[in-house]
């Protein structure tokens, strides 16, 4: 027999050159979701409160926040989502993530990623994985996309800024300098071949090049329609929301539509370290028309099956009300709305202490667990490895997915 010796460099060269493989969609799961996946991420930043959404305790622990029953029998959430309750047993609840970081960047790091933040290394979020994974249905279309004002929108890591979400501030209008201000085509066929001269000449990077390239080619496509609204029926438009995050998530149902990979859409505003039960009620009033509505064109539009849908923030808020009637920051348990592609619907998970007692919640998930419960819906292995640039094998998530909320 041949003894072989394999230096730890080429053992993670070996892993690189599998990572490919691994991170095909898997059979099953690319039978379940019928073909190429994508995934929309609702991102409710700076912490929202459980008891003031998905997981409410009205009472003396709680809070004033009252209840109201939803379509999944025995699930309560806040009275400020009655058009969500309707429709919220199309996904399932997670009432009882944990995480170790409280800080708003570490945290916000951590859920996007699955990993918690290093010196010295740049983890992908969620999105960019999944874009990466899989080409787009359209080529012109970017894969990638991070629609509202989000301190830290999706990125691409260590993949690259061509994996950063693109950013869409203002949902529902033309792309930024999209529309080209030389309307002669010859004219600007001109233009085009003098700066592909410049640029064979100069440092520019076969990634700018590229970059370049494909906004021009963007540029005259009808694709570039999707990021507006102008197409869709006023009624269609006022069920969303007359509001930027309305305006985002319908925005959003139009990429997936026409097979962008990754949608971020944002809404701010969660960090209620003062009045907190007022500012949910606010934020509910925005929040609940847009995902409920999003949720029925998804499944009426037979995108649920091949879209999974995933609602959260980066921590809870504290089971007790402080001097100001607001909720400091906690880990210790929150919620998580998931469902769509080869997930389960209408599953209950955990729940935080309805005497605002323990720390600790019942049937704890962690944030690893979630996130390689998304990979493994839209046909990811979670397992898979990849190296980044400095030669540390990186799996795509170090948790096991909940198999309870599997198809």
């Amino acid at each position: 027999m041949v003894a072989l010796s394999l230096s730890r460099r080429r053992l993670f060269e070996l892993a690189a050159g599998t990572a490919i493989t691994a991170l095909l969609p898997r059979r099953a799961a690319r039978a379940a979701v019928g073909g190429p996946s994508s995934l929309i991420t609702i991102w409710l930043e700076g912490g929202p409160s459980q008891l003031e959404t998905f997981d409410p305790h009205p009472g003396p622990a709680g809070g004033p926040t009252p209840a109201i029953s939803t379509a999944i029998p025995g699930l309560s959430i806040a009275a400020h989502y009655p058009a969500l309750a309707s429709v919220i047993d199309r996904l399932s609840v997670i009432r009882s993530l944990v995480s170790p970081e409280a800080d708003h960047e570490r945290a916000a790091y951590f859920v996007k990623t699955g990993h918690r933040l290093v010196a010295g290394l740049r983890h992908p979020a969620l999105g960019a994985l999944v874009a990466e994974a899989e080409p787009a249905r359209s080529s012109l279309l970017p894969p990638h996309v991070a629609i509202g004002a989000s301190q830290w929108p999706a990125w691409g890591g260590f993949l690259g800024e061509r994996w950063d979400g693109l950013r869409l501030r203002t949902p529902g209008e033309p792309l930024p300098n999209l529309r080209s201000a030389v309307q002669d085509p010859a004219r600007r066929a001109r233009r085009e071949t003098l700066l592909s001269s410049v640029e064979e000449g100069t440092l520019v990077s076969t990634g700018q090049a590229a970059q370049r390239r494909r906004a021009l080619d963007l540029m005259g496509s009808p694709e570039a329609g999707a990021f507006e609204l102008d197409a869709e029926p006023a009624a269609d438009r006022a069920r969303y929301g007359e509001t930027p995050f309305g305006r985002g998530c319908l925005v959003a149902r139009r990429l997936v539509e026409r097979g962008a990979r990754a949608v971020e859409v944002t809404l701010a505003g969660f960090d209620a370290h003062a009045h907190c039960p007022e500012i949910h009620a606010e934020n509910a009033a925005i929040l609940d028309p847009a995902l409920a509505a999003l949720i029925q064109d998804l499944e009426a539009r037979d995108l649920l099956r091949s879209t999974v849908l995933l609602v959260l923030g980066e921590f809870g808020r504290t089971p007790a009300l402080n001097a100001l009637d607001g909720r400091d920051h906690w880990p210790h348990g929150f919620s998580a709305l998931l469902g769509g592609a080869a997930l389960r619907s209408g599953v209950v998970i955990g729940e935080t202490d309805p005497l605002g007692v323990a720390k600790a919640p019942r049937d704890p998930i962690t944030v690893p667990e979630l996130t390689a419960t998304v990979f493994t819906a839209l046909g990811l292995d979670p397992s898979a490895v990849r190296v980044e640039p400095g030669g540390r094998p990186i799996p795509l998530s170090d948790g096991k997915p909940i198999e309870r909320l599997l198809r």
